[in-house]
């Protein structure tokens, strides 16, 4: 049987409203280290224009200190200004 996975569901709110959230997820893909995987992105429109990013991320559940590795990740991506955890869920299977 597969290991379990961990679901994290992360809002990523760029830098500039005129970052392209395509090149942005695909620099957070390339910052995530072996065992993270991006399973599906969505554009939210925010207010005025500005979109955030919505991210489904798995990572191994036996990460240590659960999602602070990921979110030290995202706060060195180049044009990340911010970013939301906004649910966490263990999956048996994806």
């Amino acid at each position: 049987m597969p290991d379990a996975k961990v679901l994290v569901v992360v809002k990523v709110f760029p830098s500039d409203i005129n970052i392209n959230l395509d090149e942005l997820a695909a620099r957070i893909e390339k910052s995530l280290p072996e065992g993270y995987q991006v399973v599906r992105k969505a554009t939210e429109p925010i207010a005025f224009g500005l979109n955030a990013l919505r991210l489904f991320i798995l990572i191994p559940e036996e990460t240590e200190g659960g999602t602070s590795k990921l979110e030290e990740i995202l706060s060195k991506v180049d044009g990340v200004e911010e970013y939301e955890i906004e649910a966490v869920h263990r999956v048996a299977q994806y």
